[in-house]
Formats: C-alpha cells, sequence, structure tokens
C-alpha cells in the first residue's frame, strides 16, 4: 500500500507534536514555530521570563526577531527555547525543579527534536549546557576555539551551524555590543536552496 506525500507528512508533523508534548511535560519551555530552521537557545532568564512570561517576549526577542528578519529569514522563522526548566506537569518521572538548568541528555532531545539548521546561544549558560549535550561531538572539532563554542565562531555540529553570543540581552544597554552581536549574527544567514 502506497503512502501519499501528504500523508507522510501529516505522520511526521503528528510525532513532532506528540515529542515536543512530552518535552513539555518534562518541563522544558519552548516558544514559537518548532519547523523553525533556527533555534534560539537562552540560559539566563529574566525576571518575566523567571516569572512565566514567554521566552524573548521583551527587548532581546524583539531585536533578535529584527536581525533575523534582516538576514533574511521570514518572520515565523522564530524558536525559542530555555536551558532553563519550566513548571514540569505533576507525575512525570525524573522531573526537572522549575528554574534548575535541563540535564544534557534532556536538552539534546530538545535540540535533536526541533532539527533546526542553526543553533544560537544567546548567553553563556546556553553555550555550557551545548557543550555538555554535545560533548562527544564537539570533542571532535580540531579548532579548540570552536569546539569550545567561544562567542563569534561557528562550529558545525551534528549537520547545524552552532553559534555563541555570549551575551545577547546584556549587549542591548551598548552600542558597541550590540554591533558585535550584529556582527556574529551575519555569521548565520539562512542557508540556501539545496539546489
Amino acid at each position: 500500500m502506497a503512502i501519499s506525500t501528504s500523508e507522510y507528512t501529516n505522520a511526521l508533523a503528528d510525532a513532532l507534536e506528540l515529542e515536543l508534548a512530552a518535552l513539555t511535560r518534562a518541563g522544558v519551555r519552548i516558544c514559537g514555530n518548532a519547523l523553525s530552521p533556527v533555534a534560539l537557545v537562552k540560559g539566563e532568564l529574566n525576571e518575566a521570563e523567571l516569572a512565566g512570561e514567554d521566552l524573548l517576549s521583551g527587548a532581546d526577542g524583539t531585536a533578535l526577531r529584527a536581525a533575523l528578519e534582516r538576514l533574511g529569514y521570514a518572520p515565523e522563522e522564530f524558536c525559542a527555547v530555555s536551558a532553563v526548566a519550566g513548571k514540569a506537569e505533576p507525575g512525570v518521572e525524573n522531573a526537572i525543579a522549575c528554574g534548575e538548568m535541563l540535564p544534557p541528555t534532556l536538552f539534546r532531545e530538545a535540540v535533536e527534536a526541533l532539527d533546526s539548521e542553526a543553533v544560537i546561544l544567546l548567553d553563556e549558560a546556553a553555550a555550557q549546557v551545548m557543550r555538555e549535550a554535545y560533548a562527544s561531538e564537539l570533542a571532535e572539532i580540531e579548532q579548540f576555539d570552536v569546539a569550545m563554542l567561544e562567542p563569534g565562531l561557528v562550529a558545525h555540529v551534528l549537520g547545524r551551524r552552532v553559534l555563541a553570543l555570549g551575551g545577547f540581552e546584556a549587549s542591548l544597554s551598548d552600542a558597541r555590543e550590540k554591533q558585535r552581536m550584529w556582527a556574529y549574527l551575519k555569521l548565520l544567514p539562512p542557508a540556501g536552496a539545496p539546489y
């Protein structure tokens, strides 16, 4: 029996929806388009985000959306992931306490579920959990600074581009730092068509 393209696509979408629902029940916070080609990872949450506001709903999110759109990403191509656990549903086995850093295995599961072609680590806490979650893959990178996810260097990890910014939200109050962040973001233009 043949399966149509639309049936196959719907099955993949259903599987992704189930996987993301399981991650959310475990306390992983994900906001935006889960099918986005770029995932923005934040590990140093501001007061509003810690109080339950959506990730990147403040000035940092506005600036990132504008920068990504200027680079050529569509406005809907925006997905944010917190490296800090949100509130898990009661009864979830091995749930992480709200406000704790995600364990590397759960963080990796979230990144792999989203399967974006680029990951932008917005701060040092996000870079650290990425280092732990992908330690063996990063160890294969010959350039030490790239393997350590130093800000402004693009690492290629399992077919995706990974860029650490080293403190995006903090940079918004300093014009020079904002220029540095823009220079870093320009390293990750949308991937070209495969043909």
